[in-house]
């Protein structure tokens, strides 16, 4: 047995302990990987995903939430969250995912009791622990239990079983909630957050990005992009378009970070230099 398969017999094992779970799902790979082991190990029966639909989330990764869900025979319910209510959230602390997580969860173990379900379950990885992640401290808080974080399952590892499982995201990049493109300390609005899924989905759409970010400094939207991608920004007619229809979105001015893409950038201002 290799270390891969050592890592995903643990997490079958702390699922199976579990004995019926409602799984937080997002569709990312993580959620993706955790849902389908439980699948396995437990019965549809005992599991259930649950999705939250969101202004900080774009309704497309919801659709293909729900496609996944269904490939894989899971039951799926659909919450409304509403987390520009709380003003906490809004505000956008560096603890605003705290706050999200809070209601998130609290709606995730009311569900869990009306459905007499065990456990809450959601897909953080060893990785996780390396960053800022107050969200991961509400849901512990709160009594959720993350079965590949705690069999050891890094990032590679999850993208590698997710492969040899034959599931689609595998290769998914990775897809934080739209509230991460915003420096801590703006505010988060209903429009704003439009404007970046807007700029996003042009972008993945039209220009045939994939792993990238825009990061929302009005009226400056900076474009963070892999460097062996900066042709597709930089040439013509490209770099017209995206200045053009960015603009459209309220942008005064485009820019191409020189840095690249980092998952979790604006972190680095919490950071001592």
């Amino acid at each position: 047995m290799d270390e891969l398969d050592r890592k995903l017999t643990q997490a079958r094992d702390t699922i199976r302990q579990l004995g019926s779970v409602v799984v937080a799902y997002s569709g990312g790979v993580d959620s993706t990987l955790l849902l389908a082991l439980c699948l396995e190990v437990l019965g549809p029966g005992n599991v259930l995903a649950v999705t939250a639909r969101s202004e900080t989330y774009p309704e497309a990764e919801l659709q293909q939430a729900e496609e996944i869900a269904r490939s894989l025979g899971a039951r799926l319910r659909i919450v409304e969250t509403r987390e520009l209510d709380d003003p906490r959230f809004a505000a956008n602390p560096p603890d605003r995912c705290y706050f999200c997580k809070q209601h998130l969860f609290g709606d995730l173990w009311t569900i869990a009791r009306e459905e007499g379900l065990a456990a809450v379950v959601y897909g953080a990885n060893a990785d996780d622990l390396g960053d800022h992640r107050p969200g991961m401290r509400a849901a512990q808080e709160l009594g959720g239990r993350a079965p590949l974080l705690e069999a050891g399952l890094t990032k590679e590892d999850v993208r590698e079983a997710s492969r040899h499982l034959g599931l689609p995201t595998w290769d998914k990049p990775a897809m934080a909630c739209l509230s991460s493109r915003f420096p801590y300390g703006t505010p988060l609005t209903p429009d704003a957050l439009r404007r970046v899924g807007a700029a996003e989905a042009f972008l993945r759409r039209e220009i045939g990005l994939r792993q990238f970010r825009v990061r929302h400094h009005d009226p400056v939207a900076r474009l963070e992009v892999p460097p062996d991608e900066w042709g597709r920004v930089l040439e013509e007619p490209a770099r017209q378009r995206i200045v053009e229809r960015l603009r459209e979105l309220g942008y005064l001015y485009v820019a191409l970070d020189l840095a690249g893409f980092r998952s979790g950038s604006l972190n680095d201002a919490l950071k001592p230099h």
